[in-house]
């Protein structure tokens, strides 16, 4: 007998949806406004933290002895914003070397300048800092919900309306039992039918592909995520439009997203790495959020609301209830960790 019946047509499960709802032909990230138009990230809030990438872009140059080609790879680059940034802040010198590549599916925007390439595929092999900023947070995830009737895949339609699938066994039930191990599922009695979790297998593909394309070089994931000892109860998945967090639908009119257990990203993709706050990274590479002395105010106003501005970005950028709550996840391949964050306390290494 089958486990279950049939769903009704038009349930599937969350991984689809999100895969037709993101990247379809209609998909959320096609769009011709960009993700800037619905939610602020890193990137988009300030040119404080293309200046700290700068930085960083430049230890890894260092590093790698100054090649006469060096890779910039920004994957997931929405509209290029921050390789346009980047491109623009680094000496000349090293702009004559730097080759910087958009990973992105959407169309090339208009205006973006000639130097940077567009490719919908990570490049072979790179030599230099591959970034990838809020990418695999919209890497589509498997949904399961935890109950008195086990851990069940959930089933949605283009209306977010969700029913329960069938029980979860082979490789998700697997990542399950090592990286979210869910109430039930080892020995423990059943939760309530509110708890859920989320399977980030296909997540710790992409991260693992991302990073054996570095040949030598840095790989950068900057995001939201969660370590196995707190991992959220009732999950993470949320949608956004136009500015405002909003209940998840796949229709392709919200971006949909779920925050990365960033631990099982990072042991798929290999040793050595690297996991920090993205407070103290900015930090360790020179974004500092403190006010200006108020005596500037009278010598040189001009100045002063200009460093008053940058500190209130940087405090945006480094708060832990706001952007500050991203962690920096690093593989260094075949180079040490750049200075200024080798000597920065990890939440994770290896």
């Amino acid at each position: 007998m089958p486990d279950e019946p049939a769903p009704p047509p038009g349930h599937r499960p969350w991984s689809a949806a999100m895969t037709d709802a993101l990247y379809g032909e209609r998909g959320f990230f096609r769009r011709h406004a960009g993700p800037a138009a619905h939610f602020r990230t890193s990137v988009h809030a300030s040119p404080t933290f293309g200046g700290a990438l700068t930085t960083l872009l430049l230890g890894v140059d260092a590093a790698l002895g100054h090649p006469s080609r060096l890779d910039l790879v920004d994957v997931g680059a929405g509209r290029g914003e921050l390789l346009a940034a980047l491109l623009a802040s680094v000496p000349a010198e090293l702009a004559a070397r730097l080759r910087p590549v958009a990973v992105e599916i959407a169309d090339r925007p208009a205006g973006l300048p000639a130097e940077i390439g567009w490719t919908d595929q990570i490049p072979a092999r790179v030599v230099g800092l591959l970034v990838a900023t809020e990418w695999l947070d919209n890497v589509p995830v498997e949904v399961a919900q935890v109950g008195s009737a086990g851990l069940r895949r959930v089933l949605v339609n283009d209306r977010g309306e969700e029913i329960s699938g069938g029980r979860l066994t082979g490789p998700e039930g697997r990542w399950l039992d090592r990286w979210w191990p869910a109430t039930g599922r080892s020995g423990r009695a059943p939760g309530p039918d509110t708890g859920r979790v989320e399977i980030g297998l296909a997540r710790d593909e992409a991260w693992a592909r991302a990073v054996s394309a570095v040949d030598r070089g840095l790989a950068l994931a900057v995001d939201y995520g969660h370590l196995l000892p707190g991992r959220p109860a009732a999950g993470t998945l949320t949608g956004f439009r136009d500015g405002r967090q909003t209940r998840p639908v796949p229709d392709g009119s919200c971006d949909i997203t779920a925050q990365v257990a960033l631990d099982a990203v990072a042991t798929a993709a290999g040793r050595p790495f690297h996991l920090l706050t993205q407070r103290r990274a900015l930090h360790a590479l020179g974004v500092d959020g403190r006010r200006p002395a108020l005596a500037l105010a009278a010598t040189d106003p001009v100045a002063y609301l200009r460093a008053l501005s940058a500190a209130a970005t940087a405090t945006e950028l480094t708060t832990p209830t706001t952007l500050g709550a991203h962690r920096w996840l690093l593989h260094p391949r075949g180079i040490p960790l750049p200075p200024r964050l080798s000597d920065v306390d990890h939440d994770l290494g290896g």
